[in-house]
Parts: C-alpha cells; structure tokens; sequence
C-alpha cells in the first residue's frame, strides 16, 4: 500500500498533466514545473545591492546592475557592473550558462584592464568576497542536477516539496542541495548546501516575491548564511524590468572593456 504521502504526490501530478511515479521522477516533475513556469520573459534588468556581513557583524555594501539574456534550448547570459564602492566600480562579471557543458564565466577587472577567465575548477569560490559561489550566481538549468522529491512540509505557512538535487558537474562544491519549492506558484523558498563532506555549508533563504508582467516572481531578497564560517551575504533586488530588446551582443565577452 502506498504512504498518504506518495498517493497525495502522484494525485497532484495526474491532475498537473505529470504521471510521475518514482522519488527521482517526482523530483524532476516539480523542478520541470518550475522553469516551465518561469519561461517566455526574453531578458531583465535589476539593481542589486549586494550586503556582506563578516563573523563579528561588520558589513560592506556593494552596488550592482544585473542584465538577464533567456537564452532558448541553453542557459541563461548575465552581465553584471558594479557600480560601488570606489574600489570595485567598473568591475564586470559575465556568465553563459550551459546546460551540459562547463559555464563560460568572465571577470573584468578595471584596476588591471583585463578580463579574466574563471576557471570550470574555479566555480565553488567566493564571487566577489560573498557567501555566494561562480555555481550559485549561475542560472540554474534543469540538466545540471538529478533530483529526487524527499518530503513535503510547510514553511513559513507556505506548503512547499522538498527536493534533493546532486550536481552532475564533477567540479562542484556541493554533494547535494536541498530545495523548498512553493507549491502554488513553484518558486524556491529555501535551499540548503551541502559541501564535498555532505556537511551543510550554507542556507539561501528566498523573501519579499513579487510578480511582474502578472506571470514571473522574482524575489526582493535572497539571504545566504554560512554556517561553517559565521559569515552571510544578503542581496536586495529593486527596478526589476523586462523585455528591454536585449540581444547576444550585449552579452559578447568584446563587451566587458567597453562598459561604464
């Protein structure tokens, strides 16, 4: 006899049009819902201020502009300028995401007047002095992990699906991630890392969502703690905008050294 808790899962996946029958199965039919929801808006700009807090709760503040290029059947292209304090303004970071292959990843460095190239060994380092890594800022595509639905709980008064994922890049610095996902609007809530040990190593805690063009969430803040280390990085999201006529070059490496 099934549990109450498989029969309820595979009940919400036939009336979803998703016949689902396996932990594995499950786990890819939420998380395929997920981006099948959150398709269609072509680019976006936001701002973002970027707030690093150290173990004894200093802080520094960084200001960023972010530029989103959706890119069909591959991962997403990011560029993002920042703008403060004096000593990082005019730094640049550009992404191509890929489903398969390793991320090409890009980092300009006015002081030098060179663009660096991150490494694909490089991806589980800091990005910029956070408690994000290159693999998290990343967008996020459904053929880098496999996954498994683990439970269903509640979370902040949200019912959410609680799905494991394991990298299928062997560079990561994760053994595995654990993801709440809202199940009315299939949105993250939280997301556990677990290092190369399988100890946790940081929590992203999602808040304040809004939705835009009466279809996308978009979240008003992401807070990262580490818990190995004390340390935590709180990104604040304003001036989201879509459709802007973003195209492939406005995200071509050429770019980097022309930016203001």
């Amino acid at each position: 006899m099934r549990s109450v808790f498989c029969l309820t899962t595979i009940i919400l996946f036939w009336s979803t049009g998703i016949l689902a029958e396996t932990p594995q199965q499950q786990g890819h039919a939420v998380v395929s819902e997920l981006h099948a929801r959150d398709t269609g808006w072509h680019d976006q700009f936001a701002k973002m201020k970027m707030i690093l807090t150290n173990r004894q709760g200093e802080t520094s503040t960084r200001e960023v502009r972010m530029y989103t290029l959706e890119v069909p059947g591959d991962g997403d292209k990011s560029l993002s300028i920042f703008d403060a304090p004096a000593d990082v303004r005019g730094t640049a970071f550009l992404s191509h995401t890929h489903a398969l292959q390793p991320d090409d990843q890009w980092l300009y460095l006015p002081a030098l007047k060179r663009v660096k190239r991150i490494s694909s060994a490089n991806k589980s380092g800091p990005f910029m002095g956070s408690e994000f890594a290159y693999e998290d800022i990343a967008s996020q595509e459904i053929d880098k992990f496999t996954y498994k639905l683990v439970a269903e709980e509640t979370i902040d008064g949200n019912d959410a699906f609680v799905v494991e994922q394991y990298p299928q890049y062997e560079k990561s610095g994760y053994t595995r991630e654990v993801v709440w996902i809202d199940k009315a609007r299939y949105i993250p809530l939280k997301l556990d890392y677990y290092d190369r040990k399988d100890a946790l190593l940081k929590t992203l805690t999602f808040s304040d969502y809004q939705q835009y063009l009466d279809k996308y969430w978009r979240a008003g803040e992401m807070y990262m703690e580490n818990h190995q280390t004390g340390k935590r990085s709180t990104l604040t999201w304003t001036d989201y905008s879509f459709r802007q006529d973003l195209d492939d070059h406005d995200f071509d490496r050429s770019v980097l050294k022309r930016l203001r």
